[in-house]
């Protein structure tokens, strides 16, 4: 007991202040993109000819962050001059066609169900399925429960049973053999019920796209209620979008 003690005084208060002050991120960290599209146009072209998800759109000029996996490719092609990536991880949204953007995202708060955070207040219980992912997505959102993460500081966990819960987190592609299983747990979550898909593969189908194993997109299936994307999103853009959108 007293080296539990002694151990707590010499490393101190580990917890990050967010959403009190914003924490700096890794230099290397690829948040909300920016467009510049002005750019030539022959650097635009070969930017979408090697997006590996063709998450650019040459006539809109814009990205899709659904489907953008976050890999760079593009600002190394275009040496910035077209999409530049900040480090800026408040990225959710809650409406789909809301991430197909040139930079600008709406303010999540403004866009979100209102009742929701009166309905939930000051406790938010979450089941998470994993629908086939590579637990990339799975691992952070876990380390949410971390000292340094806290989430259960804001009255948010993940719990074991879906009657438990008032929301779904749905991560991966939803593959056929988890097909079933995602959707009984949906329906043993008590009304209202919340559902949240995080990465790109829940939400298009990621690097998976394409396949005839998945399902291309969590809701075609389901009634969405809170996008995150990200492969995978950092744990700050997980909190931030669940921070925003019900409390």
């Amino acid at each position: 007991m007293f080296t539990t003690i002694k151990n707590r005084f010499e490393q101190g208060y580990r917890t990050c202040s967010y959403p009190n002050e914003k924490p700096a991120v890794f230099a290397r960290y690829r948040g909300r993109p920016i467009v510049q599209k002005d750019a030539p146009q022959e650097v635009i072209q070969a930017c979408v000819a090697a997006c590996p998800q063709d998450a650019i759109d040459i006539n809109t000029r814009k990205i899709n962050l659904g489907k953008c996996i976050f890999c760079g490719t593009c600002e190394q092609i275009s040496e910035k001059k077209f999409v530049r990536f900040t480090g800026d991880f408040e990225i959710a949204t809650a409406q789909k066609e809301d991430l197909v953007t040139d930079g600008d995202l709406p303010a999540l708060a403004e866009h979100s169900k209102q009742h929701f955070k009166g309905l939930f207040g000051r406790s938010l219980q979450l089941r998470q399925v994993s629908a086939g992912g590579c637990n990339a997505c799975e691992a952070d959102l876990n380390v949410l429960a971390t000292p340094f993460f806290d989430l259960a500081r804001f009255g948010i966990n993940f719990v074991a049973s879906p009657r438990h819960s008032d929301a779904i987190v749905v991560t991966g592609p939803v593959s056929k053999n988890m097909r079933t299983a995602l959707l009984q747990t949906y329906e043993a979550i008590a009304e209202p019920k919340v559902v949240i898909a995080v990465g790109s593969c829940a939400l298009t189908g990621g690097p998976f796209v394409g396949s005839p194993e998945i399902t291309e997109g969590l809701d075609t299936i389901l009634p969405v209620d809170l996008f995150i994307p990200g492969c995978p999103p950092h744990p700050l853009t997980n909190l931030h979008a669940l921070l925003t959108f019900f409390k």
